[in-house]
């Protein structure tokens, strides 16, 4: 199944159950997508039954569905369009950091497979997105390294941004605020019983921030 047949709320669908799955590795309900695209569960189930046919996806009633392996590689190469043209966006027409993902969202629907190669060629393949998400090749392979959430590191460790895992303009507008982006030194001083929140260092000053910002950064430890 060739991405260039679907429609763009179709690879909307796709990409959003492959993200949902673990890549592929577990089922996702009707809710749980709904959810994420802000769609009726009703309007869910309908195109549900249309990726089903397309043989996309296994969906088992009251189980949910499972996104097949002509799937995934659909769902691969709608995130390295979308993530070639985040590196694109930033990198050579100076978008800011919080800016490009909204954008990406619409041109990550471009079906010439030859535009993105060549898009691929002149960014001098890059490997990962300007928010440390990792690209995939044409292929759809995407190489991985080890990184920990924020969140796990230790009192007294210290680590440099490598990934922001939540996608959302608020989210990045906040992680602007407090001076955190990709490359940023962080170094945990505090865990708060309390509610889990970290107090840490940045550029010799303190910062404190909840346990739920601290889960959506992915740290390289040094």
């Amino acid at each position: 199944m060739s991405n260039n047949k679907l429609t763009k709320s179709e690879e909307d669908y796709i990409k959003t159950i492959f993200n949902l799955s673990e890549f592929g590795n577990k089922q996702v309900s009707t809710n749980s997508i709904s959810k994420v695209l802000k769609i009726e569960p009703a309007s869910v189930t309908d195109m549900v039954k249309k990726l089903s046919l397309k043989k996309l996806i296994y969906h088992k009633k009251y189980k949910g569905s499972q996104i097949s392996k002509s799937g995934i590689k659909v769902a691969l190469q709608i995130i390295r369009k979308h993530r070639l043209w985040e590196v694109f966006l930033h990198e050579k027409l100076n978008f800011k950091w919080d800016k490009i993902h909204n954008i990406a969202e619409e041109l990550e629907h471009v079906s010439s497979n030859k535009l993105i190669d060549k898009l691929d060629d002149y960014l001098k393949y890059p490997k990962i997105d300007p928010h440390g998400d990792p690209i995939p090749n044409k292929l759809g392979v995407i190489e991985s390294t080890i990184k920990i959430s924020l969140s796990d590191l230790k009192i007294f460790e210290s680590g440099i941004v490598s990934r922001i895992i939540k996608e959302d303009d608020h989210f990045f507008k906040l992680l602007k605020k407090l001076n955190i982006q990709i490359g940023t030194k962080i170094k945990v001083i505090e865990k708060l019983e309390f509610d889990n929140s970290l107090e840490i260092i940045i550029d010799n000053k303190k910062l404190l921030i909840s346990k739920k910002i601290a889960s959506n950064i992915k740290i390289t430890k040094i």
